[in-house]
């Protein structure tokens, strides 16, 4: 079976977990897709890390305001009742329990939960932004990320290789093959994402996979 990455199918499965009334933080990245896939008569709270709360979907091009801008310097849109205020305050909301799901992009992700965003200190690469405050704070937190890294090796893993960013955070974790729940140091898989197979994800990630009774196939 031929893999061809889908950032949108991760966007979408993600904007289906949330319940009227949430408080999300979409992470720098892919999780910014999210705000554009939320279901027509779920009214979610999107928060910013730099300071926003009421964040609406990525302004369409020739409307950006680069005035207004999340945490990963992208423009965004603010809601009616929308308001900005200072990181000491974002990270009191943050540190302070006060959002239910967070989203995160992540570079690695195990089977006990932890996950890796960064690499190693002054080189060109990922800096771990506000994901500790974040995965400490919030309820809920989903990783989300394609599959499989540029070599072809899957990023969910038995064991992060690199420098962890949090120990045994993670809940759940979304890719473009499917679903899967962090429970007794496994990953359980609860749905799978057409075309692919329960067969095909377990064949290919470097980790170990429970199959759910109850999983299902699912067109996104």
């Amino acid at each position: 079976m031929e893999y061809v990455a889908n950032k949108e199918n991760i966007a979408k499965r993600i904007a289906r977990m949330f319940h009227n009334g949430d408080v999300v933080n979409l992470g720098i990245g892919l999780p910014t897709l999210v705000g554009n896939y939320v279901p027509e008569g779920i009214t979610i709270i999107l928060q910013s890390e730099n300071g926003m709360m009421g964040l609406g979907p990525a302004p369409e091009a020739g409307q950006e305001n680069y005035d207004v801008v999340n945490a990963g310097g992208s423009p965004v849109s603010v809601l009616t009742g929308g308001c900005f205020f200072d990181s000491a305050t974002s990270f009191g909301i943050i540190r302070g329990g006060h959002v239910d799901y967070t989203v995160l992009g992540v570079l690695e992700v195990d089977q006990m939960g932890n996950l890796a965003n960064y690499k190693v200190p002054g080189k060109m690469v990922p800096g771990m932004g506000g994901a500790m405050d974040l995965v400490s704070g919030a309820r809920v937190v989903i990783a989300s990320t394609l599959h499989f890294e540029p070599s072809g090796a899957s990023r969910m893993k038995r064991h992060c290789t690199l420098p962890l960013t949090a120990a045994r955070e993670v809940n759940f974790v979304v890719t473009d093959l499917g679903l899967f729940e962090v429970v007794g140091d496994r990953f359980h898989l609860r749905e799978v994402f057409a075309p692919y197979t329960a067969e095909f994800i377990k064949e290919k990630t470097d980790a170990d996979i429970v199959i759910d009774t109850d999983c299902r196939v699912v067109e996104l």
